[in-house]
């Protein structure tokens, strides 16, 4: 039997590949783009690959291709389940499922929780959201709009967006027609509709959960660390975050009415969150497991592969994780976001040769390579790497990645410099 994944998120594959095989079935990606998962596949040919265990197939195919990926996945004998773990072919993923008879979410729901705009508005009108949204034209017009429908400060961003691309926070009508007129600007290349929604207030948090038949497990939470405007990008990140009992179980709740609201039922989910005065309010969802090495986090300081959960849900079975409620026995872990300083070629990193100096088991993680083209640094498409390191708590474990990625630094060449991959 097989299962297959359609493209996936650059870190994981490795751990998805062995749950897989451990439950008798082969692992087989579909991706348009192998350098996306440079790191992964490195590691699972590298020279300490002892056993098929951690061998990764590779199909390559236009997964924007609706028909080139059903071709394809015709070809895979036995296909028992299809895997999506992206925000951009999640829509796709569960459509296919549904038209080849494979189990998976309904379509609709993933339609719903694509478009964060829906999303306020649908926990609006169930209480669950003090504020709306409130969809406008990318122009400088829509500012009345705005202000009259959500207030000020207010954020405005796209209702398909993805790593923090096109998000704007605007604390006054000035800092609003700003944002407005580069949306204007952007219009062509905006992933989905623009929406206002309030700003709020307080420290930024995910609750990483796994659902199924609409009970909801809170598996742990994860700190945030934003950077300052104008730019809108995430820096680093902590788990598990060292809060009460009684505030873990409210958290839990919260986070169960969401989705449910929401019409998630099973998988997993990364709901981001700030806890404001009034408690949790929420960023978004994203209807997988989370992304960059959160789901690495889990799995040490869980000291469990989460990704068989992801095999379960797959298959349509319970996932066994949820039987065994998690504890955190293994390592906290945090990792902090590399970014390149200014749009270039990267030419490599000056740093990496220290790392080991550090205390918490300090580990490299690259997304780009050298010779790749860097033209963003404001969002996370100008990351470059991330620094990962543990210790006995999230706070220790937050201090020693810092200290490791303030040494690490890379190394630009002019965009007209040796040309580069974008």
């Amino acid at each position: 039997m097989t299962i297959a994944a359609l493209e996936a998120l650059s870190f994981g594959l490795g751990r998805t590949a062995r749950a897989a095989r451990a439950a008798g079935h082969r692992f087989v990606l579909l991706t348009g783009d192998r350098s996306v998962y440079r790191h992964e596949l490195a590691t699972a040919s590298g020279a300490d690959v002892i056993d098929e265990i951690d061998v990764i197939d590779v199909i390559d195919v236009d997964t924007f291709d609706p028909d080139a990926v059903r071709r394809a996945l015709a070809r895979l004998p036995d296909l028992a389940g299809l895997i999506n773990t992206t925000d951009t072919w999640s829509v796709p993923a569960a459509d296919l499922a549904q038209e080849l008879g494979l189990p998976g979410p309904d379509p609709e729901a993933v339609k719903l929780l694509r478009d964060k705009a829906r999303v306020r508005q649908t926990l609006y009108r169930a209480g669950l959201s003090a504020g709306t949204a409130v969809v406008v034209e990318p122009a400088v017009e829509s500012a009345e709009l705005v202000t009259g429908g959500v207030g000020l400060p207010a954020v405005l961003k796209v209702s398909a967006g993805t790593s923090s691309r096109d998000v704007w926070i605007v604390h006054d009508e000035e800092e609003l027609r700003a944002a407005l007129g580069e949306a204007e600007r952007r219009e062509q290349g905006l992933n989905g509709r623009l929406f206002a929604e309030p700003f709020l207030a307080g420290p930024l948090y995910s609750a990483e959960t796994l659902s199924w038949r609409g009970h909801t497990r809170l598996l742990g939470v994860l700190s945030r660390q934003t950077s300052r405007r104008p730019a809108v990008r995430e820096e680093a990140a902590a788990f598990p975050v060292a809060l009460t009992a009684g505030e873990l179980a409210a958290i839990e709740r919260w986070v169960g009415d969401v989705l449910a609201a929401a019409g998630h039922e099973q998988g997993f989910a990364h709901v981001e969150f700030v806890h404001t005065r009034r408690g949790p309010e929420l960023v978004e969802i994203n209807r997988r497991i989370g992304g960059a090495l959160v789901a690495e986090a889990m799995c040490r300081t869980l000291d469990v592969n989460v990704y068989e959960a992801l095999v379960d849900v797959t298959l349509g079975r319970r996932p066994r994780l949820l039987d065994a409620p998690p504890r955190a026995t293994g390592p906290a872990v945090a990792f902090v976001l590399v970014y390149a300083d200014e749009p270039g070629v990267l030419a490599g990193w000056a740093g990496l040769d220290g790392l080991n100096a550090f205390p918490g088991d300090v580990s490299w993680y690259p997304v780009r390579a050298p010779g790749d083209a860097v033209p963003h640094v404001g969002d996370q498409r100008g990351c470059t790497g991330m620094v990962l390191a543990e210790a006995a708590t999230a706070e220790l474990a937050q201090h020693r990645a810092w200290s490791a990625a303030t040494t690490v630094r890379p190394v630009m060449k002019p965009a007209g410099a040796g040309g580069g991959r974008g």
